[in-house]
């Protein structure tokens, strides 16, 4: 146990919380993980032996990435069964976020997308040596494999997600500005007004699950984002926009009245302009929009 009087689990279930993001880029499932961590701890505590555990987040941390790791090979078939594009699980985040530059990037929405195009093994192993800094033989043990493969497995992970990640180096700030300009845009501005903000090859991605309307093909190219946000508009009729800390990053939330629906958008800027835009619209992954959830490295 640690001096503290606080439980270990207690003391580290945001970072444990974060971990099992990561990993799932589901908030829900990372809540059943954590939840399920938290009985086995509860169980080595009923059996007595807590007190052989000499770090205890490490130990919990490996529990965690075990659990992710099965949740993530039974999730491997509903995701290969979902409808359309299937796009991480927004968050609403708190300013502090944003402010661990590093924490931002590895839970922003683009980068979630890029570590599904990863094997089970290999997501593990980037979060948590590439995010946590986590030893080797840490993670090995967390991983079941030996230090050498792990060291293996990190390389190929990290040329992985280096050749296909959005480049991301902004300023908070400016992609605030971005997301305003494009905001502005959507509520009065024309074609025009859009076009300025989107790059030439701008990328539309969104997810409906089949629940809520939305484009099940990515939408490539900055006429026709324009062309198609501007038919959705019209068909909206009415809404309200809102800025939103989303995943660390300044994004947007778009309320329709008329039937209830929620866009949560998270974007990529370069250059003051937005190059990746990911409109989340399945109600099952909008739940947490209205509580600030907190994440830790």
């Amino acid at each position: 146990m640690t001096p503290s009087s606080v439980d270990p689990f207690v003391e580290h279930r945001n970072l444990l919380f974060t971990v099992a993001y990561e990993m799932l880029g589901s908030a829900a499932d990372a809540e059943d993980v954590v939840q399920e961590s938290w009985l086995r701890w509860a169980a080595r505590n009923e059996e007595s032996d807590r007190d052989e555990v000499r770090d205890p987040r490490a130990y919990l941390v490996r529990i965690v990435t075990r659990q992710s790791l099965n949740r993530l090979r039974s999730l491997s078939r509903r995701r290969e069964d979902y409808v359309g594009e299937w796009l991480p699980e927004p968050l609403l985040t708190a300013p502090d976020v944003a402010e661990d530059v590093e924490l931002a990037e590895s839970v922003s929405i683009a980068m979630l997308t890029v570590l599904e195009t990863l094997g089970p093994a290999e997501r593990a192993v980037f979060v948590l040596r590439e995010v946590f800094d986590t030893p080797y033989d840490e993670i090995a043990e967390a991983v079941g494999k030996s230090p050498a493969a792990v060291r293996q497995i990190a390389h190929r992970a990290k040329e992985h997600v280096a050749a296909r990640r959005p480049r991301m180096q902004v300023k908070i700030d400016e992609q605030q500005a971005a997301v305003e300009r494009f905001l502005a845009a959507v509520r009065g501005g024309g074609i025009d007004d859009l076009l300025a903000v989107l790059a030439p090859d701008v990328v539309l991605v969104a997810d409906g699950g089949g629940i809520a309307n939305a484009v099940r093909k990515p939408v490539h190219g900055a006429d026709r984002v324009a062309a198609f946000l501007g038919t959705a508009k019209r068909l909206a009729l009415e809404f309200t926009s809102m800025p939103i800390s989303l995943n660390g990053l300044p994004g947007a939330r778009l309320d329709v009245p008329f039937d209830g629906s929620t866009t949560a958008l998270s974007f990529v800027v370069e250059d003051g302009r937005i190059t990746h835009i990911y409109a989340m619209r399945n109600p099952e992954k909008l739940q947490r929009l209205g509580e600030e959830t907190p994440l830790q490295r």
